[in-house]
Formats: structure tokens, C-alpha cells, sequence
């Protein structure tokens, strides 16, 4: 290379952000795919995708990009660069090595083949035809199998599919984080199940609630939480989602059911979420592979944290509940807030994972994980799994679905071959009840902040501390940052006993019985 440091960085910089912008394009063709594409056009679309996805993969493991690597990497020109951009060069080096051992052909092969199979798992799943679906799953199993071993691996296949979502993370760590769950949850959802109390949700299961209405109180929430509907938008897809372009486009979606008032809100405020890390992102991190999420683990708690942790507080509803009863004055008139409060935290074994209650919701994860570790270590068949899944249903939650619509095809995933992803809703779980922990000790007058609807107060301190750093932070250096420990599952615990031992009006013995610890009065959630 003939130029000097400063013409390389900055030809370095155009390479670098000339792959970010396919892969914006990409986002915005994968976002029309899921919103209403026409039907006939998916093949078409597909091979779009290939041929971008393509190019931008060829662009990231080009010897262009090796050089400049090799070169940046040289302990004198690394200690010429800012922080933002050493971490641009491990994030890209990162990726090189990775992206490296995989065929250009094999890579353009299998984008194409995840992009039809998404289109395609979505008529399975509506005509309930799990056949029509497996033989695409079947190949896009095989294919990260392939991956894996050209990766390599060392200790179990699955720990590669794990770091890629979240870096550092692996089997042994979460085998022991899930019995460490398991331990507590299978308790408190057995004390539950006991008690003599069952909220009444019967009024969100009438066939009243009109889309345009559902869809008016969805976004006046998102507004209340702070997301931009000038750097965003809300559609309708089968399965909610949210893309990110850049820091001022982020686009999420939900779907609305007219027989089922929760799932629409509650899915639009997870995805508000996500939308919300994506749009705080310090824009010096854009156009870069910074410009994003350091993890889904930690994309998950902040998803998480307001679907649940404020989302279906009795303090945000003591705020919100007017304005709810106002858009739908019919549907609510004779349910007062602490019914509607319980009717939203039913803590009840349910078939389909999005709309699980908080208690039992990770146990659906646990279902996933052992079927992808089965999967890509080959000890179970695709064609088996609808029995598999019913199984471990049955196991899990003590409830079976009757058809594979409600089973093995409720979740978009495995059709875009996002395996070692599911884990990353449990890890959230977890990352945002130590978040919460911090957030009370941060504002001592949290609860009237949610009383009053001072939702940007808490947006602010989240983009101040987790949001703008991007993937500029690794996730464990982001959760030591902010709560000042490492990964501690005890907090999510300690937050669900508190909670529903409140709203299932149960005595002593629950707590004692969970916990082995006297019962304290819990603080107001």
C-alpha cells in the first residue's frame, strides 16, 4: 500500500461503509418482504437478497479488507486510532475470520434459501402444514451445521450458534443459568397454580376490539415512551419485529387480533424496546458495524424491561388506564384497574410463547434450547420434532398443543436460520431485572416517575448508559458498567416472587416455601 495513514483510514472507512449501506438496503427489502410483499414476488425478492447479501459478504472477506486489517492491525498504526475505531477494526476482524471460511457460493445459497423459507413458513404456519416447511428446515439446519464445523468448535456445536448472539456465552454457562431458573420458577409456578385466586383476563378474549383502535392506543404508548415516529414507524406482520437501519430509521411491526386485546400492545411495546436501543445509538457509530446492538442478550432487556417490568406495572397502568378506557369506554367500563392490573400479569401455562406471562415464559425458552442443541448436534430429526415439541410441552408447561400452528410453527426463527437467538429472551430477562435493581437505586422516586408517565426519564438514562455505546461495549462490560456485577440471575427471581406473591394474594408460605427466606413487604411494581 503506497498511501500514507491517513488516506488509508479514510479509504478503510469507505469500505466500511459502503458494506453498511447493502446491508441497509437489504433491511429495507427484508422490512417490505415481511409488511406485504406480494406472494408472487418472493422468489424474485429473494434473489435480490442473494445478489446483495452477496456482495456485501464478498466486500467483508475481500483481500482489500484483509490488507487494510493486516496493516491497522500493526501494533504502531493501532495505537494511531481513536477507541471507536480500534473497536471497528476487532469488530471487522471478527467478522473477516468468521465470514472467511465460508464459501461465497454456500453463503449466496443459503440467503436465498432463508429468505423463501420465511415466506414459506408463514403459509405453513396459517394452514397449519408443517410438511410444507421441513424440507426447507431441514436445509437450513444442515447448512449451520456445515458452518459450524467450517468455524470449528470447542467443547459443544452449539457454543458457536450461542457466542454469535451473545459473545461469550455457552453451553456450560447456560445449562447452569437455566437450572439455576429452573430450580425457582418450577416452584412459584406450582404455588401459583395452588392458590385459591385466578385473575379473571376473560374481557381481553371477546371479539370486540377493533384493529384501528388497538392500533391509535399502541402508538400513543410508543410516543409516551419516547420513540421517534420521525426516525420511525409501525407495521403489521405475522410476527413482530423490529429492523434498524440506521439510528433515525428503525421501523418495528406487530400484529393485531381482534379477539385478543394484549397481544398487539404488549408486542408493540417490546418492540418500541428494541427500537428504542436503535435509535439512541451515538450516531458517530453510524455507518459502522458499531452502529447497533452489542448483543440480542442485551437487546432483550431493554425489550423486556418495558413489555414487563413496566409495561404490566400497576404504577404505568395507574397512569394509562384512562386513556385507555376513553379509546375503548365500552370493552372496560365495568373493570376496575386492579382487576385489569391482575388480568394482565394471569400467570397461567400457555401455548404460545409471545403471549406467555412472565413466570412461566422462560420455560418456553428452555424448549427451544434443547431442541436446537438436539438439532444441531444431531441427536433428533427435523421431521420429528412436532412429537418433540408436544413432549416437552407436556413436560415444561403440563399443556399440549393440538396442532403444529400453536406448536413447532408459532416462531419465525428457524425460517431465517437464527439459531443460538432464543436463549438471548431468558439472558434479557435476566440483564433487565439487574438493570431494574440499578434503575431503583439510580432514582429514588421511581415509582411516581411511572405514576406520573415520566417515561423519557428512564429512556434517557438507558441511551446515556446502554443505548449510545452501540456495540462499542462488549455485553459483559455493559452490565458491569451499569449494575456493577456480572450476569446474576437471582435479581429476575427475586422480582417475580415479589410481584406475584403480591397479585396472587398468597401468605408466607410462598415466599418461604421459594426462597427459603422470611417474607418482606414488597416493594410497589
Amino acid at each position: 500500500m503506497e498511501k500514507n495513514f491517513e488516506g488509508l483510514l479514510q479509504d478503510f472507512q469507505e469500505l466500511v461503509h459502503k458494506i453498511k449501506y447493502y446491508n441497509e438496503a437489504l433491511a429495507v427489502i427484508f422490512w417490505d418482504l415481511r409488511t406485504g410483499a406480494p406472494k408472487k414476488g418472493v422468489p424474485g425478492r429473494a434473489k435480490v437478497i442473494g445478489m446483495l447479501s452477496t456482495e456485501a459478504f464478498r466486500l467483508s472477506t475481500s483481500q482489500e479488507m484483509g490488507d487494510y486489517l493486516s496493516y491497522f492491525e500493526q501494533k504502531d498504526n493501532f495505537s494511531k486510532l481513536d477507541p471507536i475505531y480500534r473497536a471497528i477494526i476487532e469488530e471487522c476482524r471478527k467478522e473477516y475470520d468468521r465470514s472467511k471460511k465460508i464459501p461465497e457460493a454456500m453463503y449466496k445459497e443459503y440467503v436465498i434459501l432463508t429468505s423463501e423459507a420465511e415466506s414459506v413458513w408463514e403459509e405453513a404456519k396459517n394452514t397449519d402444514n408443517f410438511s410444507m416447511f421441513s424440507p426447507y428446515l431441514e436445509k437450513i439446519v444442515d447448512f449451520n451445521i456445515k458452518f459450524i464445523d467450517l468455524w470449528g468448535f470447542k467443547d459443544n456445536k452449539y457454543d458457536t450458534l450461542l457466542d454469535y448472539y451473545e459473545p461469550g456465552m455457552t453451553v456450560e454457562k447456560l445449562d447452569r443459568i437455566f437450572e439455576q431458573l429452573r430450580e425457582r420458577i418450577v416452584p412459584l409456578v406450582q404455588k401459583i397454580k395452588d392458590s385459591s385466586y385466578k385473575p379473571d383476563d376473560s374481557m381481553f378474549f371477546r371479539n370486540c376490539y377493533d384493529t384501528a383502535r388497538q392500533e391509535e392506543f399502541s402508538l400513543m404508548i410508543l410516543d409516551k415512551m419516547g420513540y421517534s415516529f420521525d426516525a420511525g414507524r409501525l407495521d403489521v406482520s405475522e410476527h413482530p419485529f423490529t429492523i434498524g437501519m440506521t439510528p433515525g430509521d428503525v421501523r418495528i411491526t406487530t400484529h393485531y387480533y381482534p379477539d385478543n386485546f394484549s397481544s398487539a400492545l404488549f408486542s408493540s411495546i417490546h418492540e418500541g424496546g428494541h427500537a428504542l436501543y436503535e435509535q439512541n445509538i451515538n450516531i458517530e457509530l453510524e455507518d459502522t458495524p458499531l452502529g447497533t446492538g452489542t448483543s440480542m442478550g442485551i437487546h432483550e432487556s431493554q425489550s423486556r424491561f418495558w413489555e414487563n417490568i413496566i409495561g404490566r406495572s400497576y404504577n404505568f397502568w395507574s397512569c394509562y388506564y384512562e386513556d385507555l378506557k376513553k379509546i375503548f369506554p365500552e370493552e372496560f367500563k365495568s373493570v376496575s384497574l386492579e382487576d385489569f392490573y391482575k388480568a394482565i400479569n394471569k400467570v397461567e401455562p400457555s401455548l404460545i410463547r409471545v403471549e406467555a406471562d412472565e413466570v412461566t415464559y422462560n420455560l418456553h425458552i428452555m424448549i427451544r434450547y434443547e431442541i436446537e442443541k438436539a438439532l444441531i448436534n444431531k441427536e433428533v430429526k427435523v421431521a420429528d420434532l412436532p412429537r418433540i415439541w408436544k413432549e416437552k410441552m407436556k413436560e415444561y408447561l403440563g399443556i399440549e398443543p393440538k396442532n403444529d400452528k400453536e406448536g413447532v410453527l408459532q416462531d419465525v426463527h428457524w425460517a431465517g436460520g437464527s439459531f443460538g437467538y432464543f436463549p438471548s429472551y431468558t439472558l434479557g430477562n435476566i440483564y433487565s431485572a439487574q438493570i431494574y435493581h440499578t434503575l431503583r437505586k439510580q432514582f429514588s422516586n421511581f415509582d411516581e416517575l411511572i405514576k406520573k408517565g415520566e417515561l423519557t426519564k428512564l429512556k434517557d438514562w438507558l441511551g446515556e448508559n446502554i443505548h449510545r455505546h452501540g456495540k462499542l461495549l462488549t455485553p459483559a462490560e455493559i452490565l458491569k458498567s451499569v449494575t456493577g456485577e456480572e450476569i446474576n440471575s437471582g435479581y429476575l427471581i427475586d422480582y417475580l416472587e415479589s410481584k406475584y406473591k403480591e397479585i396472587y394474594n398468597a401468605r408466607l408460605s410462598i415466599i418461604a416455601f421459594v426462597s427459603g427466606t422470611a417474607w418482606k413487604p414488597p416493594p410497589t411494581y
